[in-house]
């Protein structure tokens, strides 16, 4: 599991890869914990590197997304490989937070959300 983050346009995007399991969670959790206590509201969290996801990993993003929402801000979710767009889809967790197809779409909406205002 590894994390990074960069500077998106408008937003924060934490890039992922590895699996994103019960042992893993925890990790992107305190990642976006500190992204959140660090003043950042609009956050991607780009997952083109991650082949697996469960349920707990699941739970954790909601979480997130429902922190972020709490303080105005936004969780989104770019490039999820099929195996995990399909997790997301059957659990209908994609129906709460936005999933595009890859970062820069993710970025683009973020940027015409914040003019849109």
């Amino acid at each position: 599991m590894s994390l990074s983050v960069r500077p998106g346009r408008g937003c924060t995007v934490l890039e992922v890869s590895g699996e994103l399991d019960m042992a893993t969670s925890p990790q992107v959790r305190e990642g976006l914990q500190r992204l959140l206590d660090a003043g950042d509201r609009q956050v991607v969290v780009d997952l083109a590197g991650v082949g697996f996801m469960d349920s707990s990993a699941l739970g954790m993003l909601v979480v997130m997304f429902k922190a972020l929402r709490e303080v105005g801000g936004r969780l989104s979710l770019a490039s999820a490989q099929p195996a995990v767009q399909s997790v997301l889809t059957v659990t209908s967790v994609d129906r709460v937070i936005r999933v595009y197809d890859s970062a820069q779409a993710a970025e683009a909406d973020v940027v015409d959300d914040s003019t849109d205002r």
